[in-house]
């Protein structure tokens, strides 16, 4: 499911088509998969006390029925290319968009809490396939000219729909009178946070079929003719079709199938490169950024602030996330990937450091000193920033550059699985870290953010530049 490769000669590089604006809608029509990704990731956040209540759980227990989910994006994110190469990117889109409706319709009218675990899966499966099929689709569809900022919808759209998730969950508390479990339109109002994201889930099957299949996978499957036509639509009459479709079956016949046999070597069982891609993913879960989306309300009214208030922070942090990946997309190519990584990481440092320092107070009244509640709440969203406009974004470009051909798609499934299981372990343990001691777990989270600095110095090499096959 990688995208094709482009001859240099070809001509395809320079082509602009004719109809832009039909090519944007498609790549944005398909970046709704990004939108639902983020806003189920973390729509959650606006429940998670009043499932505490209602169920009346541990946090250990409530950890896992948040975390849970995240078991289906690893489930998800594996099968995905797999799928698509069967049926299609356009039939995978749409059994994504059939299962963020289920999830989102079990998920808000649950039985017991085994069952909303089941449905959060099932939404996790949703989110895994969507975070694969997303950029391959857009990659294979956008015409080499405009693919760099095309691709750049996904991203955008993921943190929008964090932001957006937010905002809604926000306007729900409110209009239950500031109680997660008050009632709104028959049910509690948790229940309608999580219920609500039927509407863009609906939405995103709808766009599904108004877009044309992937001319790779109809080469694949030899319909050519079909292709033919979808090139034409998003690059132009101007193009020779005909060799962009022998072009395109070219790559696709070079292309190295590799596989887990491949990645290993070396003194540790993975071949070193492998070892620093594992890394980069694992310190961009272990800061704990994640708690800024999935436990954030909860973190705000453990210090005293007002529900309401707690949601509201929630969406000004997603802003600022929204504001630090634009920043991100905007220099990765001009400062380059490691320094980015190192100004974020000095940054998340001083964040993390402050908040953990600010949560070390003892509360009075209920609540944080007042001094200490307005750093907590400038260093969350200090942490955010820097966090958005350098690792959210610069891993994964490391991560789709920094590997040789022969073993680029394997190493990076694993490396991704590796992402998943970190998130999993921060979702998993937040709350019973906090419990144990708020600032004793920004400590941890602070100590991570110091070692990224020393390992993106001695182990990664900057890739801005650099032709993938380059690579070695």
């Amino acid at each position: 499911m990688a995208s094709t490769s482009q001859a240099p000669n070809s001509g395809a590089r320079t082509a602009h088509p004719e109809h832009l604006g039909h090519v944007i809608f498609i790549a944005a029509a398909a970046a709704m998969g990004g939108f639902l990704f983020g806003y189920d990731s973390s729509v959650i956040n606006g429940a998670v006390e009043a499932i505490r209540g209602r169920y009346d759980v541990g946090s250990a227990v409530l950890a896992q029925v948040i975390a849970v989910a995240l078991i289906g994006c690893a489930i998800g994110a594996a099968t995905a290319g797999r799928i698509a190469d069967r049926i299609g990117r356009i039939r995978c889109m749409q059994i994504a968009a059939v299962l963020f409706t289920v999830s989102a319709i079990g998920s808000a009218l649950p039985f017991a809490l085994w069952d909303l675990a089941m449905w959060r899966v099932i939404g996790g499966f949703a989110i895994g396939m969507a975070s694969v099929i997303g950029p391959a689709y857009i990659a294979e569809v956008s015409p080499p000219a405009y693919r760099g900022r095309l691709g750049s919808f996904q991203q955008a759209a993921i943190v929008v729909g964090i932001a957006v998730s937010q905002l809604v969950n926000w306007g729900l508390l409110n209009a239950a009178g500031g109680d997660q479990r008050g009632e709104l339109m028959g049910l509690e109002a948790w229940q309608v946070m999580l219920g609500v994201m039927v509407v863009p889930a609906v939405l995103y099957g709808l766009l599904s079929f108004a877009i044309p299949e992937s001319p790779r996978f109809l080469i694949s499957v030899g319909k050519h003719q079909r292709a033919r036509q979808i090139l034409e639509e998003v690059e132009g009459k101007d193009v020779d079709l005909d060799a962009r479709i022998t072009e395109i079956e070219h790559a696709m016949h070079r292309e190295e199938k590799s596989s887990f046999k491949d990645l290993l070597g070396g003194s540790f069982f993975f071949k070193p490169i492998v070892w620093i891609g594992i890394g980069l993913s694992v310190f961009q879960q272990f800061v704990g950024i994640n708690v800024a989306f999935y436990y954030s309300s909860t973190l705000w009214q453990s210090v005293g602030v007002d529900p309401t208030d707690s949601f509201f922070y929630s969406f000004t942090t997603s802003i600022i996330n929204i504001v630090g990946t634009v920043i991100a997309m905007i220099f990765v190519d001009r400062v380059g990937r490691k320094p980015l990584a190192l100004i974020g990481s000095v940054g998340m440092v001083i964040g993390l450091a402050l908040e953990a320092w600010a949560f070390s107070f003892d509360l009075v009244d209920g609540k944080l000193p007042a001094t200490q509640g307005w750093v907590a709440l400038i260093a969350a969203h200090l942490f955010v920033l820097f966090f958005a406009l350098s690792w959210g974004v610069v891993v994964w470009v490391f991560l789709g550059e920094m590997f040789p051909n022969r073993i680029r798609a394997a190493a990076l499934g694993v490396a991704a699985s590796a992402q998943w299981i970190a998130n999993w372990a921060i979702t998993a343990s937040f709350p019973s870290l906090a419990d144990w001691n708020l600032a004793g777990t920004y400590v941890i989270y602070t100590i991570f953010a110091a070692l990224s600095i020393p390992f993106v110095l001695k182990f990664v090499k900057e890739t801005k530049g650099k032709a993938l096959e380059e690579m070695g």
